[in-house]
């Protein structure tokens, strides 16, 4: 799904956090409107789905905004926060408005998190290193557009059926 810009001028930081909103906003529209069946459909040996794709998003930004920047235990994370394949199974109970509106909270969350810090603050991130907002903008952004990209191909197979 294209979602255009609303964002074109403004200040860097309104640029990344548009950027992303629009990468969340593409990924959601992926799978929305789709049936429980479709949505679940693995048309790849992998575990991507549409609806794996926007649970798979959700983990991630638990990880990089509840984890690592607000530094919260896993126990007060809300929600599945374990990275890797795990972050792609979706239940038999979860629907696909169910895992939209997951998506959705947390990444309200994880606009409230960031807004108490600058692009320059800085966290060390167990397996990459130091990182900052900034990048943590740039590399959620790179991962809804890969993954977008991964939901475009699988959305233009299932209406092909």
């Amino acid at each position: 799904m294209y979602v255009l810009p609303e964002k074109t001028t403004g200040s860097e930081r309104e640029l990344l956090e548009a950027m992303l909103d629009r990468g969340r906003l593409a990924l959601v529209e992926n799978a929305r409107g789709l049936s429980e069946a479709d949505a679940r459909r693995r048309l790849v040996p992998s575990l991507t789905t549409p609806i794996a794709l926007v649970k798979h998003a959700a983990v991630a930004e638990r990880r990089w905004f509840q984890w690592l920047i607000a530094g919260l235990d896993e126990a007060e994370i809300d929600g599945p926060s374990t990275p890797g394949d795990p972050s792609f199974v979706v239940t038999d109970e979860e629907t696909v408005d169910d895992v939209i509106a997951e998506y959705e909270r947390t990444s309200a969350r994880s606009r409230e998190i960031a807004a108490g810090f600058s692009l320059d603050d800085r966290w060390t991130h167990p397996v990459v290193g130091e990182v900052t907002l900034r990048f943590v903008y740039l590399f959620l952004i790179e991962e809804l557009a890969r993954h977008t990209g991964h939901g475009d191909i699988l959305r233009e197979q299932l209406s092909a059926r």
